[in-house]
């Protein structure tokens, strides 16, 4: 490692926190207890079962990720989490019907003795779901105090020295920045008025800060995406990162959109639909949840091709999201994508997607992956917003005056050379003019 870089060993258990056990919740937990039990691998982590090319190509040292970097292993987490209902994670698991049941069964012990804490919930914020495992306080910031009260006694029950928070749950009403998002102390006086600008993921997020355990927002809410939390973060020396699991469509867009700007074919326009019968296909049938979904998917083409600068080839494409509850698909969303590009002398093309993908399956290892590099950031002393993390978000947290990076290639390689910097590594470039000269 660098001489001014220093990172702790990651000793003893690591606690992972969600608020929201539903679908992505309960399938990475249950894919966790399957790992260790050797029923499955951990197909998607980048964390198990991805590799990191080291020096030059002439080396060929290329280890595990996991072998290279000091991480806590799939061994040490233990899981804790808040739901609107009450089913344990065997129960809630089996009513989210990602996971086959004879899967659940085979990791029914390790699971059913995990029950949600009462949740911080409000119907104004996700219209379409209502339960009645709830807390009860008079104002946010009561309910604030109350999960930081959860968080300390996971803390205790499990002798946890290190904590990591996962937003879960399900996606808000669409939400703008507000005053009261300017300053934590701003915030704070928000939260005892009750005011309607706080939403419900940001109360978790500010018990998260507050207590110094990492947040990861896994929805496109705006949450901890605000002035007060970020720099709240900074102050608690605690690393954030979001927003929104990168898992079904827009993961192709960040595929297919860098490999159509790099060979400078245009395009005229973008048509997205999904079908989905999941939880969370619910509530985005609700417009204003839709509507924070929407901006999150909307804006990775206009950054990934940048109009501004080949406006022969971008300026003015046409780019549609619909999404659409059907009850019947369940957790196995599919996604339809009509693309219309063009070519030499502005000849018309056109791709066609047709990805029949399962979003929790996809959001699980990102889930993994997440808790595990949060905790290294924050064993290095690294604090506030982890834009290294994009590579795992739609809608990527990034510095006010610099645009957030989409291109999925770009994103691996930020993250992999901030893997190389933290352990003194030479970062690669690609250039490789040495091995010709």
């Amino acid at each position: 490692m660098t001489d001014d870089i220093t990172i702790k060993k990651p000793t003893g258990k690591l606690g992972v926190l969600m608020p929201g056990l539903g679908a992505v919740a309960t399938t990475f937990i249950a894919g966790i207890a399957a790992i260790k039990k050797g029923i499955s691998l951990p197909i998607g982590s980048l964390t198990q079962l991805g590799t990191i090319r080291l020096g030059k190509r002439t080396e060929k040292r290329v280890p595990m990720i996991k072998d290279f970097i000091e991480l806590a292993g799939i061994n040490d987490l233990v899981f804790g989490g808040w739901d609107i209902f009450p089913d344990n994670i065997h129960e809630a698991a089996l009513n989210a019907g990602v996971l086959r049941k004879e899967l659940l069964d085979e990791v029914q012990d390790e699971i059913k003795e995990i029950h949600p804490w009462k949740a911080v919930f409000d119907q104004n914020y996700v219209k379409k779901l209502s339960g009645n495992h709830v807390k009860e306080a008079d104002t946010k910031y009561d309910y604030a105090q109350m999960l930081m009260e959860d968080i300390q006694n996971f803390r205790k029950s499990h002798g946890l020295e290190r904590m990591i928070m996962v937003w879960c749950a399900s996606t808000e009403i669409f939400m703008k920045p507000h005053p009261v998002h300017e300053t934590i102390e701003s915030f704070e006086k928000a939260m005892k008025e009750n005011h309607q600008a706080i939403a419900p993921s940001m109360i978790y997020a500010y018990a998260s800060i507050a207590s110094g355990v990492p947040f990861a927002n896994g929805a496109p809410n705006l949450t901890v995406d605000i002035p007060a939390l970020t720099a709240f973060a900074k102050q608690k020396n605690v690393p954030v990162a979001g927003k929104d699991f990168k898992t079904g469509q827009t993961l192709m867009k960040t595929i297919l959109a860098p490999g159509l700007k790099a060979r400078l074919l245009g395009l005229n326009g973008w048509f997205s639909t999904n079908i989905l019968g999941n939880r969370d296909g619910e509530v985005l049938d609700d417009p204003e949840s839709f509507k924070t979904k929407e901006e999150s998917k909307l804006s990775v083409l206009e950054y990934i091709l940048q109009p501004e600068v080949y406006p022969d080839l971008y300026n003015d494409f046409y780019h549609k999201v619909r999404i659409n509850f059907y009850p019947p698909r369940k957790d196995n969303k599919e996604g339809w994508d009509n693309i219309d590009i063009f070519g030499w002398l502005g000849y018309p093309m056109q791709i066609k997607i047709d990805f029949l993908c399962r979003d929790s399956i996809l959001a699980a290892p990102i889930v993994l992956d997440l808790v595990l590099f949060l905790d290294l950031a924050q064993r290095t002393g690294m604090k506030g917003i982890q834009e290294w993390l994009s590579f795992y978000f739609k809608s990527p947290m990034h510095a006010p005056e610099i645009y957030p990076e989409h291109d999925l290639f770009i994103q691996l390689m930020k993250l992999k050379n901030t893997l190389r910097h933290l352990k003194g590594e030479e970062l690669i470039t690609h250039l490789g003019l040495e091995y010709y000269d």
